[in-house]
């Protein structure tokens, strides 16, 4: 019988071992590599064509939603299951509409990750039990001047996302600009197009949106707030 293969991105060390020990008790699962960033998630995706992976939410470097977007470019047919201590449904829906079809959190039962897994390599999607249960009241959320999530998510670009999560975490514009290997200018342009087109003007306001979109963790607040 052949193996699901399986690539994990989870840039807790202790959380990315538990999911390995968990998967390899069970006979038709396969760990081809494991990811502490999202940016190294999309790498590995390339180079190992993994049947499913399991990307958390919110990662260094990339976080998983715009990973997500990248890794399904490269790879429609791969399966993408979000990870999140959320539940909150604004990360459900950005999850999906980044191409995720299943959604767990983390403190899920080992039984339904494997169940989730096998589920969605047959082409199905899977949710956290908490969460399927209210899947029919999800409706869409509409943006607010404090930054909340709203479809607007879906209009910038790859490169504006990874802009906008390093503002996010507090990067100034040339640490952004050497992160990322461009120019202190095309920073500067990056986020005035991220402010034009979420209609938020200023820093607090984005990594309020920023937080509420889970692209980074409510723990990676700065004094800006």
């Amino acid at each position: 019988m052949k193996r699901i293969t399986v690539l994990l991105a989870e840039d807790h060390m202790i959380v990315r071992e538990g999911f390995r020990k968990m998967l390899e008790l069970e006979g038709d699962f396969e760990i081809v590599a494991e990811a502490p960033n999202g940016r190294q998630a999309v790498a590995l995706a390339r180079k190992f064509h993994p049947d499913v992976v399991l990307m958390d939410i919110a990662m260094p470097l990339l976080n998983g939603l715009e990973a997500t977007r990248q890794v399904l470019k490269a790879l429609p047919v791969t399966k993408v299951i979000m990870l999140s201590a959320h539940s909150d449904d604004a990360y459900v829906k950005n999850a999906t509409e980044s191409g995720a079809v299943g959604f767990l959190l983390k403190q899920t039962s080992a039984h339904d990750v494997c169940r989730a897994i096998r589920e969605v390599q047959k082409g199905k999607t899977f949710f956290s039990p908490s969460i399927s249960r209210r899947q029919d009241r999800i409706h869409p959320l509409s943006p607010d001047r404090d930054g909340g999530f709203s479809k607007k998510a879906a209009v910038l670009t790859s490169r504006e996302m990874e802009v906008l999560q390093l503002i996010a975490e507090g990067k100034a514009n040339k640490e952004t600009a050497d992160e990322l290997g461009i120019g202190i200018k095309t920073v500067e342009k990056h986020r005035e197009h991220i402010m034009q087109k979420l209609d938020i003007h200023d820093t607090a306001g984005l990594t309020r949106y920023a937080i509420s979109a889970g692209i980074i963790e409510n723990s990676v607040q700065l004094t800006i707030v």
